[in-house]
């Protein structure tokens, strides 16, 4: 059975109910995020005990604001459209990813999951196959090279990909104007306090890596076939993990029904076990298995 049929078969009910949103639930867990990273910050801020493992645990609770962007491009984590919207588009700014940008990036990914030649995930180098890429590819310096010249290049309103459309080009271009203007005074900020490198900028690098092996489990080494059940994998993971990523770990659900929310993806799972193809113990159990197939 693909993903399709499982659809098919699913109670209408069922999967109305799986598709509810919730701003209670959503705003919630967001604040959740929030205070991580707001009490992290702190911490750090303070020179309080082991303040540099603070830092690192501060930067992943930043970088993966990339898994909240990553939801509101689907209207999903909140009822709401414009909690979605803002969610969304801070984020983004926070971790250099455009979020009207990635909105597109994003849905054609959605469309032609892990088809090679369609799929812009594949087309943006975003596999590594040798061992020396795979490591270089968790040093996050790719993706902040990657998203540097996007910026650029949309802030220039110039050779937009063919999945960003014609009516969208010109807020696109405003966005990426908009973030430069805030990473400009950013960086005219560190000349009279360095606070932004220590709570922001120092930590992100160091919680790239950690965001990066998360994102390539999602289909590293999965079929390029049309099944979501087969190009996509779910990673059983702690639940701390599935906070902070807003349960995407529950991968394979997420790609067979993108509509029904982070929080309802545990209950989805529970539906879909049994048809699971590909999964993974753990994020160190998928990097080990990784490396023992990589060149």
């Amino acid at each position: 059975m693909d993903h399709k049929a499982f659809i098919r078969n699913l109670d209408r009910e069922h999967l109305a109910a799986l598709m509810e949103k919730n701003d209670r639930i959503g705003v919630l867990h967001l604040f959740g995020h929030i205070a991580v990273i707001a009490i992290g910050g702190f911490w750090v801020m303070q020179g309080w005990l082991l303040w540099p493992a603070v830092m690192v645990v501060l930067g992943i609770a930043i970088s993966f604001l990339f898994t909240l962007e990553h939801e509101a491009t689907h209207q999903t984590p909140f009822k709401s459209r414009w909690i979605n919207e803002m969610a969304g588009w801070v984020s983004g700014l926070l971790i250099l990813q455009p979020f009207y940008w990635f909105r597109y990036f994003h849905l054609a990914h959605h469309r032609y999951t892990n088809i090679p030649g369609k799929d812009p995930e594949l087309m943006s180098g975003y596999k590594p196959e040798e061992r020396q890429a795979f490591f270089w590819y968790l040093t996050g310096i790719p993706y902040w090279m990657g998203m540097a010249r996007q910026i650029w290049r949309n802030a220039k309103g110039q050779r937009f990909h063919s999945y960003i459309p014609e009516r969208v080009q010109k807020r696109v271009t405003i966005e990426a104007r908009m973030m430069l203007g805030f990473y400009a005074l950013a960086c005219l900020s560190l000349i009279v306090s360095p606070v932004l490198f220590w709570v922001w900028a120092l930590p992100m690098v160091l919680g790239m890596p950690f965001l990066r092996l998360y994102l390539l489990a999602e289909h590293g080494r999965c079929a390029f076939v049309a099944n979501m059940f087969e190009n996509t994998r779910t990673t059983y993971t702690t639940r701390i993990v599935r906070f902070i990523a807003w349960n995407m770990p529950y991968h394979v659900e997420h790609h067979s029904i993108p509509a029904v929310p982070f929080h309802k993806l545990p209950e989805l799972h529970e539906s879909i076990k049994g048809h699971h193809v590909v999964t993974s113990q753990g994020y160190s159990g998928f990097a080990a298995e990784y490396l023992r197939e990589t060149r």
